[in-house]
């Protein structure tokens, strides 16, 4: 009898294969008292030298099947490796507690993970780093222990792989010639191994909890990642139903594929602007590779975060003329300044403890406050303004005078870098996020002043509903779609049109299927997204009368729940699904 395993879908398309189960080895061990002190810590820098080794083989591995960009986290667990914090923490422990080498790593690690992970429920940044400390922990107590751990790369046949987690280290060994997809108890869609997956672009389920305990080795699967659902021992006519499903949604792929090149229109030509959301100079090969119409999110905070000190002027602008020169010549580059605080925090910059960080001092609460860290952020994105559209976005801007502020801020550096002779362009568009819902309501009077808004919906859903995202028991409260958000969103639009400017969005949102037909009807500009969803939103909008969805809006915004706009949109829009 088939049985069903539910999870999130992490990576589209369709799996049929047997399950490979891609389990650990018992790294269980004792803690001892230890006599000799040098020998043991001759055991764990012998133990840090295989690791490096090994990851410097993966990382290799990594770079030559993905690229250089997927394999730059294998160069961050290096760097862990490399940490003198964290090796010096073990080595004081072993000298300290007179403990053995696997004692010590465990006991420093763990410390690292809980600090990381105290932070990860609203931030996936952090969740990653956390997930990096286990993966390069689990290596070096493989080496403390002379276990071997699983080898992807050994895999010589299709299979789908069913594991508690999948490491970055797994994931870079995976072979797309005999690897068809994979399942884990754990994760979400931001996790390395769900990127990854839409990197290789093989299905995935991620966080179903019971995927190992209920799937049993060389059982024939079913993976769908589109819906997030797995079949166990499938029928024969199951599985020529989910082959015709895959057959059909590599013909999608292929259709998508043709429009690449072309521009965002809906079925009666209405232009919409689709660009990408990036973190660095080094994504811009998927907002080329993906036809995006530019950049619409530039999170400039990784800029801070994976430095171990304040980036230079120098620096920063190097970064933000990367990417201006790398998008076509009439395409904008969105650049959200410094999104420091509550969720991000920089070891080289200590924050006050706070009660509740994320209605604190953050973003442009510390740049306004931190004006020698701002103006150096803004010198350097003036100056790379000479090499394309640049356009500079405020975070978590809740008042006229936080924009006015960062404005004049702007202003005064600008006139600096003119008298200095420096060449800067005269069309940088100032514009703010809306985020905070007091900014949404308000939107009629900033939009008198600002060039453009950004909603980011991810933050405005989360504020609006006072409800933490992250946070499994109030998870249903996450709700996109309710009549309460989509009027915010609306508001903003007209607002914005009301006084001839600019209207995108960069949240989640601006790529879900359901949410796009409503947000065509409301008038959006421009949706920026993740670059792998370019192609399939581009698809869906050109089969969409843009003028008849005017009337779906606003049915939407006079429903009373979530579920009612779901419903709405499936009947209405089947194109959507």
């Amino acid at each position: 009898m088939t049985k069903q395993i539910k999870g999130i879908a992490a990576s589209n398309g369709v799996a049929i294969a047997k399950a490979y189960k891609l389990e650990d080895p018992d790294l269980s061990f004792d803690t001892r008292t230890i006599d000799d002190v040098q020998a043991e810590k001759s055991r764990l820098e012998a133990a840090f030298l295989e690791s490096k080794a090994d990851l410097e083989q993966i990382r290799d591995k990594a770079a030559a099947s993905m690229g250089e960009d997927e394999a730059e986290v294998f160069n961050a667990h290096i760097m862990v490796l490399e940490d003198p914090e964290f090796t010096g923490g073990i080595e004081q422990a072993i000298d300290n507690d007179k403990t053995n080498a696997e004692a010590a790593v465990k006991q420093v690690s763990d410390t690292y993970i809980t600090m990381f992970e105290s932070m990860a429920d609203t931030n996936a940044y952090m969740a990653e780093r956390a997930a990096d400390i286990r993966d390069v922990t689990k290596r070096v107590m493989s080496h403390l222990l002379n276990k071997t751990l699983p080898n992807p790369a050994l895999i010589n046949e299709e299979v789908v792989i069913v594991a508690h987690d999948m490491t970055p280290s797994d994931t870079a060994q995976l072979d797309r010639k005999y690897v068809k997809g994979f399942i884990t108890d754990v994760g979400g869609r931001t996790a390395h191994a769900a990127i990854m997956a839409r990197t290789l672009e093989i299905p995935a389920i991620v966080g179903t909890e019971n995927a190992t305990a209920e799937i049993a080795e060389d059982e024939v699967v079913i993976l769908d990642g589109m819906d997030g659902v797995l079949l166990q021992n499938p029928t024969d006519d199951e599985i020529k139903t989910y082959q015709e499903k895959a057959d059909e949604y590599a013909a999608k792929k292929a259709e998508w594929a043709k429009l690449k090149d072309e521009k965002t229109l809906s079925a009666d030509g209405k232009h919409f602007t689709l660009g990408a959301n990036i973190g660095t100079p080094k994504d811009l090969d998927g907002v080329v590779e993906n036809g995006a119409e530019g950049v619409g999110l530039y999170r400039t905070e990784f800029l801070y975060m994976d430095s171990q000190e304040l980036p230079t002027e120098e620096q920063q602008f190097e970064a933000y003329k990367a990417v201006l020169e790398g998008v076509g010549p009439d395409e904008n580059v969105t650049v959200r300044t410094m999104d420091i605080g509550g969720d991000k925090e920089l070891p080289y910059l200590p924050l006050p403890e706070e009660e509740n960080p994320f209605l604190g001092y953050r973003a442009i609460r510390i740049s306004l406050d931190r004006q020698d860290i701002f103006r150096t952020q803004l010198r350097a994105l003036i100056r790379a303004s000479a090499f394309g559209n640049l356009w500079i976005m405020f975070p978590m801007v809740a008042t006229l005078s936080e924009f006015r502020q960062a404005r004049d801020l702007f202003e005064e550096e600008k006139a600096k870098l003119v008298a200095e002779g420096v060449e800067v362009s005269d069309n940088i568009k100032l514009g703010i996020m809306i985020e905070i819902p007091a900014a949404a309501v308000l939107a009629d009077k900033f939009a008198q002043e600002v060039d453009f808004f950004s909603i980011g919906t991810n933050d405005l859903i989360g504020y609006s509903m006072a409800a933490d995202r992250g946070n499994d028991k109030i998870s249903y409260l996450y709700q996109p779609y309710n009549p309460s958000i989509l009027r915010l969103v609306n508001y903003v639009i007209k607002s914005a049109h009301k006084y001839g400017k600019f209207a995108a969005m960069c949240g989640e949102m601006a790529g879900d299927p359901i949410a796009v037909p409503i947000l065509m009807g409301m008038g959006l500009d421009e949706f920026s997204m993740s670059a792998t969803s370019v192609l399939s939103t581009r698809s869906l909008m050109s089969r969409l009368n843009a003028a008849d969805l005017e009337g779906l809006a606003e049915k939407a915004i006079d429903a009373e729940t979530n579920e009612d706009v779901i419903a709405l949109v499936k009947a209405e829009v089947p194109e959507a699904e």
